[in-house]
């Protein structure tokens, strides 16, 4: 996998943006992705230092399909990775630094 194949998309919500003042960051990630992975993809894609990263796993929510044909939206992982205090500029989420 590739950094960018880990790497899905910012998660931008009212609470992951206050984050980003402690130098956190939320991004979906790569459910097979561990931690090392995750950060080591953060360093290539936006040239910073990782100090820490967190993850969590969710399970899709159930939803009707129909009448009666049940369904399930995918399992995702979700990761806040936290940056060391030398990269304390904030990032913008197309990996260019501010």
């Amino acid at each position: 996998m590739t950094a960018y194949d880990i790497i899905r998309k910012p998660v931008v919500t009212e609470a992951s943006m206050a984050a980003t003042a402690d130098r956190k960051y939320t991004f979906v990630v790569d459910k097979r992705a561990n931690k090392v992975e995750i950060a080591k993809a953060v360093e290539k894609i936006f040239d910073v230092k990782v100090e820490k990263v967190t993850t969590m796993n969710y399970d899709g929510k159930k939803k009707r399909m129909g009448m009666a044909r049940p369904g399930k939206r995918a399992d995702w992982k979700k990761a806040i990775v936290k940056l060391t205090a030398e990269d304390h500029r904030a990032l913008r989420t197309d990996g260019v630094r501010r």
